[in-house]
């Protein structure tokens, strides 16, 4: 893992990832969202956004991503329909 200036972590992959996968350590603590891949397809790297404020200290270590990232859910809105008598 890298800390890039923009505030994204840079992260260093053995394979590709999806978008939205989550990121975490050996005890399973949620680190970083991936937001896009970036790099060769051989040696990928992902660009994530972190989610917690201590980044710092997963600087250089090994992290894990969870083997199923969460889908997104949208609710779908009805209408109520207009009862005409």
């Amino acid at each position: 893992m890298h800390l890039a200036n923009s505030g994204r972590v840079i992260i260093r992959l053995s394979k590709t990832l999806e978008e939205g996968q989550i990121i975490c350590d050996e005890k399973s603590s949620k680190i970083a969202k991936v937001t896009e891949m970036i790099g060769p397809i051989g040696k990928p790297y992902a660009s994530a956004i972190p989610l917690t404020n201590n980044v710092k200290k997963y600087v250089g270590k090994k992290v894990f991503a969870l083997a199923s990232s969460p889908v997104k859910k949208y609710k779908k809105l009805r209408r109520k329909r207009n009862e005409r008598n």
